[in-house]
């Protein structure tokens, strides 16, 4: 297979103007050739009003990646899914899938589809939202069937996890992801939401150290991409956890 051009388009809307880790985060794991086309919202609070605000530039992007012509859109914002609730969430993506004729989907369900696959119904969060996010989070999940049996977070604004500083997130997520296992030995897998956090290097430190996998926003939407791809010989390096080993 030729890699002159994308052979897959991944269309990402996240919650904010601008693309910094999301994109860089993406291209550490993501096989050779898959490309992702980012365009943003504008969001400025993990609250129903900033959520109801951009509903309407939410369908404006749809539009727009669906012109573009990738192969699968995804909106990121574990944030925004959550605050919207399941019901909402999923009659908004099969409204997008019939308006743009392309497959649509959030990172929450892809975390969902993900923690599926590896047969994990128990698991704990660590997280940098505040307590609110995370209650309407567990909510959710409880919703698919899924059991958050420990928590632990650092909760911080939505303008300071923006402009947080990369080395200490890596930081971060280590100190609370290994917590949160170390509280729930009973876990099955550690889910550490939020697009805007730098832990694509804590993820498989984890794995290594508790033997149970740990989903980012970008493994699962990424690996959700790959799994609904036609059949290729190109595969992602499985040294970014066991999500992406098990695509083998």
């Amino acid at each position: 297979m030729t890699m002159i051009a994308p052979w897959y388009e991944l269309g990402y809307i996240i919650p904010h103007l601008y693309t910094d880790y999301d994109g860089y985060q993406f291209y550490r794991i993501a096989p050779e050739g898959m490309m992702l086309v980012t365009c943003g919202l504008n969001l400025t609070d993990y609250t129903v009003e900033a959520v109801e605000s951009q509903i309407d530039d939410l369908w404006a992007r749809f539009d727009l990646l669906a012109r573009r012509k990738v192969d699968r859109i995804s909106l990121s914002g574990v944030p925004v899914a959550s605050v919207l609730g399941r019901a909402r969430m999923g009659k908004i993506l099969a409204e997008a899938e019939q308006r743009t004729g392309i497959a649509c989907d959030t990172d929450l369900e892809a975390h969902i589809a993900a923690l599926r696959h590896l047969g994990a119904s128990r698991i704990a969060i660590a997280s940098r939202w505040p307590d609110k996010v995370i209650e309407l989070l567990t909510a959710y999940l409880a919703e698919a069937g899924i059991e958050v049996v420990a928590v632990r977070a650092r909760a911080r604004s939505l303008e300071a996890n923006k402009y947080a500083d990369p080395a200490q997130d890596h930081l971060l997520a280590l100190e609370l992801g290994g917590e949160a296992l170390r509280a729930a030995p009973e876990a099955e897998a550690l889910l550490m939401p939020g697009g805007l956090w730098y832990a694509i290097h804590a993820a498989p430190m984890l794995e290594a150290e508790f033997g149970k996998p740990v989903l980012l926003n970008i493994l699962s939407t990424t690996w959700a991409a790959l799994a609904g791809a036609p059949a290729l010989d190109v595969r992602p390096d499985a040294r970014w956890g066991k999500l992406m080993a098990s695509l083998g």
